[in-house]
């Protein structure tokens, strides 16, 4: 379902979200699939809000979603423009937008984690990397090079390594508080739909703050989302 750019930016309301369905970016013009974009509403008390599960009431407008696109919509009254009325933007709204998709990942690992797809502790990574059904790698941000390396070296003796995603964006506080356990350094994600989500909500965050169309960076030094091909 393609929204054209001469139609009125405002959605219908989130009933009338199809599957597939490409908007009208407020902030730059283009046409995107709604899964590079970020749905925003406006709440109660006049104040745009970020709808990322795109269920909140009211009709809506789309920003691509990069920190870049968000920035540009607030600087051209993108907002106001595209609700065709006066609005309230928070001084924050994107460094909110930012924390409210860090915050959706991290909900996501925890589901894991209840799932049992998650093992955590060197040894136990280490072992599921020689055996188990791993689709991801989690590394603390900022975690020691030598436990780092010395996984890095069991990933690539898989057959399937290099389809497995290197996670490094989340510091050892958060994903402590995301697995429920202190001193998480290193984990290993197993196959699952829990799993497929926490990963494609972590390439969101990467994408929303890389300012890349791309599903994550595959640049090993740079990206927080890793594939190593």
């Amino acid at each position: 379902m393609l929204a054209r750019p001469h139609d009125n930016v405002l959605d219908l309301g989130p009933r009338k979200i199809a599957r597939g369905t490409q908007r009208f970016c407020a902030a730059t013009g283009a046409v995107k699939p709604i899964d590079e974009m970020i749905r925003f509403v406006i709440g109660a008390d006049g104040t745009v809000v970020p709808d990322l599960k795109r269920r909140l009431p009211g009709r809506g407008i789309w920003i691509t979603a990069t920190r870049d696109a968000l920035r540009a919509a607030i600087a051209r009254k993108a907002f106001a423009r595209g609700f065709k009325r006066d609005v309230r933007l928070a001084a924050e709204l994107v460094e909110t937008t930012e924390r409210m998709i860090e915050r959706a990942a991290l909900d996501a690992l925890a589901i894991c984690h209840k799932a049992g797809k998650v093992a955590t502790g060197f040894a136990r990574v280490e072992a599921a990397l020689a055996r188990g059904p791993v689709v991801g790698l989690l590394n603390a941000a900022g975690a020691g090079s030598d436990g780092t390396r010395k996984l890095a070296a069991a990933l690539h003796r898989r057959a399937d390594g290099v389809e497995i995603i290197v996670v490094d964006t989340f510091t050892s506080a958060q994903l402590d508080l995301a697995l429920g356990r202190p001193n998480v350094v290193h984990a290993a994600l197993l196959a699952g739909p829990e799993s497929k989500t926490f990963l494609a909500r972590t390439a969101r965050l990467a994408r929303f703050r890389a300012g890349s169309p791309s599903e994550g960076r595959r640049d090993s030094k740079s990206a927080d989302v890793q594939s190593r091909k």
